[in-house]
């Protein structure tokens, strides 16, 4: 029997099987993919990171120097590489559906474990809201956006006011599409001196703080939500991030020829759903989730202090 299963081989599962490896765990990780790169790999193509390279590291190796915001194949290159690395026990092509529990161990696919460790991410449960009324338009989540080529000729209302939302109007806009961005609130930017960086920093304290037993002192109030990468700015410069409010009926887009919705997603724990114990089952944890690990494990740079946390749990090293 394996010590430990670890669904997903995005950044959050490369992350703990580096300190599974470490502590020497017998392990081994299930993706649902056939190639590396989490999510990162189903990205649009415009997309950046938030902050530079050298704030985005996993343990062990930090992410090669870019010159700017790193973007998405690079990203990609770097999971590739560093999954090879470490000489990952991966398997590809892995779909796990369900997980149960005996009582004394996970059974998952084929293989049994006394640990299952859930990072699976948010890129496959997106969430769509409700609204009234009917669009003839193509509907689309942001999780199969691609480019703005394939929107060429079109009439695109994107809806939702988060980072999603922005970089993706400013990717049509900046590239010709005819855009119109719809939000419940008026978009509310970051200062333009305020990246990833920053954000790190504040995640990096908000967990020292909750670690040593003082309590969240919560994330710090930069005066916004969006952080204003350059393709961000560059729309905003140009007029192209002007918000109209959120319409209370989809019939009011008819005159839209797609409808993108840049509205989040949920974690994508389905497979742990029908355990009795839920997430409270003895050996199941999740991992990647800033609402249930804390603040920061949902990035590259800050998902490291959860997953040595986790791993020293399975192999029994106190903390």
């Amino acid at each position: 029997m394996l010590d430990a299963v670890v669904v997903g081989a995005g950044q959050s599962g490369l992350a703990v099987s580096y300190y599974l490896r470490k502590y020497g765990a017998d392990f081994v990780v299930l993706d649902a993919s056939d190639t590396p790169g989490g999510a990162w790999s189903h990205y649009w193509d415009a997309l950046t990171l938030f902050s530079r390279a050298e704030f985005s590291n996993l343990p062990g190796w930090p992410m090669p120097h870019y010159d700017g915001y790193p973007p998405r194949d690079h990203v990609v290159e770097y999971l590739s590489a560093y999954e090879k690395r470490y000489d990952l026990p991966i398997r590809r092509g892995e779909h796990v559906k369900h997980v149960l529990h005996d009582g004394s161990a996970f059974h998952l696919n084929s293989f049994s474990a006394r640990n299952v460790v859930m990072a699976t991410g948010i890129w496959s449960a997106p969430f769509v809201p409700f609204v009234p009324g009917t669009s003839a338009g193509q509907q689309l989540h942001a999780a199969s956006y691609r480019r703005p080529s394939d929107f060429a000729g079109q009439r695109v209302a994107v809806v939702g006011g988060g980072n999603s939302g922005a970089q993706i109007v400013a990717d049509l806009g900046l590239n010709g599409v005819d855009v119109q961005w719809f939000t419940r609130r008026p978009p509310s930017f970051m200062p333009d001196d305020v990246d990833g960086a920053q954000l790190f920093r504040r995640n990096r304290e908000r967990f020292v703080a909750i670690a040593r037993g003082e309590g969240d002192p919560g994330g710090a109030d930069f005066g916004g939500d969006i952080v204003v990468v350059p393709e961000v700015c560059r729309a905003r410069e140009q007029g192209l991030l002007d918000a109209a409010p959120m319409v209370s009926s989809l019939t009011s887009l008819s005159g839209f020829d797609a409808l993108i919705w840049a509205t989040g997603f949920r974690p994508a724990l389905s497979p742990v759903c029908s355990l009795e114990l839920g997430l409270d089952t003895p050996g199941l944890f999740v991992l990647g989730f800033d609402s249930l690990n804390g603040p920061g494990a949902g990035t590259i740079g800050g998902v490291s202090p959860f997953a040595r946390d986790i791993a020293k749990q399975i192999v029994g090293i106190d903390q």
